[in-house]
């Protein structure tokens, strides 16, 4: 089985050498590809000091482009596995081999935030949109799913195949639509109970502001993955 942790990164020098020396500590059989989405500051030479894969992109793209790019090298260099890891420290890299286990019954396994481990708690219209939009797409999915937003997810070769095809670099494309693309394109979905931890370094990209039109551009996001004609999936399991 060959695996690939992605790490997406954007100036995010000052944690991630302790993630990634995490990262390999508790996984040092898998493969690490930091995808520098066109930092300007010295991410790409700690990325490099780690003894990582590095993928520097020529400019600032956002996850979602950053993503697709990771998953793209997956692609063309065999992976059968997938999983993103954020750059921040918030993934419990113990978590890793839990959200990967989870392909042994669907194409995509998702690092739940709320599902009964951890402490991890949103408030207000930021918690009104996730669960909304969780009961929507789990409809979709005919699966009971609690965190379609999380970013801790693993995929497999078709999944990898999907995301190549389809994976949006826009505001939530790289979370709510492209996991809606990915059901509607026939695969499937499980998710498995993670811990998220506080950042090690840095801001949160959420504050009062956006957290009160997260849920306007989160139903507007929805509404767009389903207005999307689906892609047939290919490759095998």
């Amino acid at each position: 089985m060959k695996q690939l942790i992605i790490v997406p990164a954007w100036n995010e020098a000052q944690s991630l050498g302790p993630t990634l020396a995490e990262i390999r500590a508790t996984v040092p059989s898998m493969d690490v590809l930091v995808v520098d989405d066109g930092s300007t500051d010295s991410t790409v030479q700690i990325a490099n000091a780690a003894g990582v894969i590095v993928l520097q992109l020529p400019f600032n793209l956002g996850v979602g482009g950053a993503m697709r790019a990771g998953y793209e090298y997956a692609k063309r260099f065999g992976y059968d596995q997938a999983i993103q890891v954020d750059a921040d420290g918030q993934h419990d890299p113990a978590d890793i081999v839990r959200v990967l286990a989870g392909l042994d019954q669907a194409d995509i396994s998702i690092g739940s935030r709320f599902a009964d481990r951890g402490g991890y708690v949103v408030k207000g219209p930021r918690k009104w949109a996730m669960s909304l939009l969780a009961a929507i797409v789990s409809r979709l999915a005919h699966t009971k799913l609690t965190d379609i937003t999380s970013g801790f997810r693993a995929a497999d070769r078709r999944a990898i195949e999907q995301y190549c095809r389809h994976y949006p670099a826009e505001y939530l494309g790289d979370t709510v639509d492209s996991l809606v693309g990915a059901i509607r394109s026939g695969l499937t979905v499980t998710q498995v109970p993670v811990s998220m931890r506080t950042r090690r370094a840095g801001t949160p990209s959420h504050n009062p502001f956006k957290s009160s039109v997260y849920l306007l551009r989160s139903m507007v996001a929805l509404g767009i993955a389903l207005t999307r004609r689906p892609a047939r999936s290919g490759g095998s399991t």
